[in-house]
């Protein structure tokens, strides 16, 4: 039973990996499946924040309210959400949300982040997600900043 449960948690963890790996490869099978009326950045974005949601559930589902997440917790989160923050602040929905490979036209960009840190849109998810599992271990209330900020 146990096992079975920490599959689970395992899949919803790492759920967004084959989902972005599938649009990144495959962006015209996601443009179809959207149809000419809706916007795929859009739909990737919704998309996503359910993906997060899931990913919240399983952590919060693994997580303990016995004691006060570690101080590298915070930092982890809070350098990957100012990360986050960053490349949509200066790329936007379409930007953020793979247009460039779903046909859009997408201005390169090269101010920080982007001038100093190879895909700092991954890092600062990897980053954030990394804070919120090793403050999950000790709260559960530390998970919920994170789908609140991604």
């Amino acid at each position: 039973m146990v096992l079975g449960l920490s599959l689970w948690v395992c899949v919803g963890v790492l759920l967004p990996f084959p989902y972005y790996y599938w649009l990144w490869t495959y962006p015209q099978t996601w443009v179809d499946l959207c149809g000419k009326r809706r916007d795929p950045c859009q739909w990737m974005a919704r998309v996503s924040h359910l993906i997060k949601l899931i990913q919240f559930a399983s952590l919060l589902f693994v997580s303990s309210t016995l004691s006060f997440p570690p101080w590298y917790s915070f930092a982890l989160l809070i350098v990957g959400q100012f990360l986050n923050f960053k490349v949509y602040q200066l790329l936007g929905e379409s930007g953020t949300y793979y247009g460039v490979r779903f046909g859009k036209d997408i201005p390169w960009v090269t101010g920080f982040p982007f001038g100093y840190i190879k895909d700092p849109q991954y890092v600062g998810s990897i980053l954030s997600l990394l804070g919120c599992l090793f403050g999950s271990l000790s709260s559960m209330y530390f998970c919920g900043f994170l789908v609140m900020c991604s």
